[in-house]
């Protein structure tokens, strides 16, 4: 490890929504009431904290904690330096309110180029309030650094790093030389956590308050926010809550009438039936940005991107460095051209989010969506960094209204759905997995051209260990949600059931934290968001973190020993009885179903 290192850590304060729901209320200009909340450090940007103190003690360096808020967040540094930071810089001014995640990276920017020069950057994974994790990339891309997301397992050697990191669809080593910055994952250690008393004996001379004017001339704020927060809901609970009571052989009767109501056993195409509508108008461009290996995923996109482009009379322009011989077929699921990336090395997210702001002055977009994966968000918040392109983060669906994107985003937690219109020329938004219908293919192929790019090959990815469980889980008939209630060593006796519905496992964070179930299994505040004809939940609390993963569902089946458990709140129908009783019986009775509708249908 090099001597002496200069960290920074850039931390978040959000609302404590740990356990459940934050009482959030909406007042009556649509805005959300702040008052009376409780406040945290972001849980990832703890593992930041205890990373960065743990690295600068071992080197006998500094590290110096960041974080851009209201005088409220001084808590949040007191409990860094409680922590061991050496030292923090609260960055804090009524300027700065209305800041959005490039204001706020461009602020952040500001204050470690004052502060600096850092040998290492860390920030957490993302904000469980906002969910967007682009900040770090955005602050990579103003001061020209590498950047590692879902960051693990970390070792020092020198100048050069050594990383295991998360993704969406497994494990990916990588390399890269320090000045870097690096956004952890949770499992990369544990948290920085603090008491009352510990934050209240921190010295005060050890946090420093910079002002707008000790940052320079901005923009900042909302003035340097090319993003804005449109109409405010709060997320209703859409779930019947119907329960089942009596004798099992009662329930499951009344399951069965149930489910049937709701067409659960209907097979049917992979598509929502809806085609891809037809596009190649000449007003404007869409450009859907397609990650390499991820196809279910890209066809979602590009259907959303047509879609987009049908209501504004434009074109969709499709952006792949994918080797693949027939990029034409991407015709078929909504573009109309296809730019295929080529270089001598190997393409990495900046490399792309590069040859996408020079597409910028040839074909002027005025929509640019790409996946909210790992590698989406880099390219997107670089891009938007680099353009400074209104972006918003981990959308749940797209629309357009007086002819400008309308990106809404699940925020605190999923409680609250929020509309983000960009006032720049190129609109850019990532969209969560799931969160778009696949369309069903039209009968058009695209023109394909290429264009080579120069690569820098900053960050070396080796080793990908591929799960292929997200997209066996966006293809699954149905799907079975396990809690910790379950013991992994019973997991055989739900087999059956998961071949019967031809259905994949899935589960809740207590699960994969111990190890039973790999984490590209989660769904939930930190995982997948999932839209199966059918789930099954078993063995789970019903906690809010976990169940919101579940709200584009169409029908949520709980089984719980207990009436009066949260979990039959948001769920559709609920069987009460002990597990290990109900899936045996309930397998038996929908296999004689399902035996009977095979029939019917002949």
């Amino acid at each position: 490890m090099s001597v002496g290192l200069r960290i920074a850590v850039l931390i978040k304060q959000v609302p404590c929504i740990e356990g459940g729901h934050v009482a959030l209320e909406l007042g009556a200009d649509g805005r959300l009431r702040r008052e009376g909340i409780e406040l945290e450090i972001n849980p990832f940007c703890r593992r930041a904290i205890s990373k960065g103190v743990e690295l600068a003690k071992e080197s006998e360096g500094e590290c110096v904690v960041f974080a851009l808020g209201p005088v409220s967040a001084e808590d949040a540094l007191r409990e860094a330096v409680a922590h061991g930071a050496d030292r923090a810089v609260l960055i804090s001014d009524h300027v700065f309110a209305g800041s959005d995640t490039l204001a706020t990276a461009r602020a952040l920017a500001a204050a470690l180029v004052r502060e600096g020069p850092f040998d290492l950057i860390l920030t957490g994974l993302n904000s469980v309030d906002a969910e967007t994790g682009q900040v770090g990339a955005q602050v990579a891309e103003l001061l020209d650094l590498p950047f590692v997301s879902g960051v693990r397992e970390l070792v020092i050697d020198g100048a050069d790093l050594d990383l295991d990191c998360e993704r969406d669809d497994g494990l990916i080593h990588a390399q890269v030389s320090l000045p870097a910055l690096l956004s952890v994952a949770e499992r990369l250690t544990y948290p920085a956590k603090h008491s009352r008393e510990e934050r209240d004996e921190v010295d005060a001379a050890k946090i420093t308050t910079l002002q707008a004017i000790d940052l320079g001339d901005g923009p900042w704020g909302q003035e340097g926010s090319p993003t804005w927060v449109g109409e405010i809901r709060l997320t209703e609970n859409s779930r019947l809550g119907a329960l089942f009571d009596g004798p099992l052989e009662d329930q499951l009767d009344q399951l069965v009438v149930a489910l049937h109501g709701r067409k659960a056993f209907t097979s049917g195409s992979e598509y929502s039936g809806e085609p891809v509508p037809h596009t190649g108008g000449s007003e404007t461009t869409v450009v859907v940005v397609l990650e390499p290996g991820r196809e279910r995923f890209g066809r979602e996109l590009l259907g959303g991107g047509a879609q987009l482009a049908d209501r504004i009379h434009g074109t969709v322009i499709a952006v792949t460095s994918d080797l693949s011989p027939n990029l034409e077929a991407l015709g078929s699921f909504g573009a109309d051209r296809v730019v295929r990336l080529s270089a001598p090395g190997v393409i990495g997210a900046e490399d792309v989010a590069s040859a996408l702001v020079g597409l910028i002055d040839e074909e002027s977009p005025s929509i640019l969506i790409a996946p909210s994966s790992s590698w989406g968000r880099e390219v997107a918040a670089r891009f938007a960094a680099a353009t400074n392109s209104g972006l918003t983060g981990d959308a749940s669906a797209l629309e357009i209204s007086d002819g400008r994107l309308v990106a809404w985003k699940p925020a605190f937690g999923g409680q609250l759905e929020v509309a983000i219109i960009a006032t720049s020329n190129v609109q850019c938004a990532t969209v969560r997995a799931g969160a778009l219908e696949l369309l069903a293919p039209r009968s058009e192929t695209a023109s394909l051209s290429q264009l080579v790019i120069p690569v820098r090959g900053r960050v070396k990815l080796s080793n990908h260990r591929v799960d292929p469980a997200a997209e066996k889980i966006a293809n699954a008939a149905a799907l079975i949600s396990i809690g910790a209630g379950v013991d992994s060593e019973r997991y055989g006796e739900i087999d059956d059931l998961v071949r019967l519905l031809n259905a994949e496992l899935i589960a809740t964070r207590k699960v994969t934290d111990k190890g039973w179930l790999p984490r590209t299994r989660q769904v939930g505040i930190t995982g997948l968001h999932v839209r199966p004809p059918l789930c099954i939940v078993i063995g789970a609390a019903g906690k809010f973190n976990h169940m919101v993963g579940l709200r584009s569902a169409k029908t949520v089946v709980g089984i719980n020993i207990d009436a009066s458990s949260s979990l039959f709140e948001t769920t559709d129908y609920g069987l009460i009885g002990d597990w290990a009783d109900i899936v045996p019986a309930l397998t038996e009775r929908l296999r004689a179903e399902l035996l009977t509708v095979v029939r019917s249908s002949d």
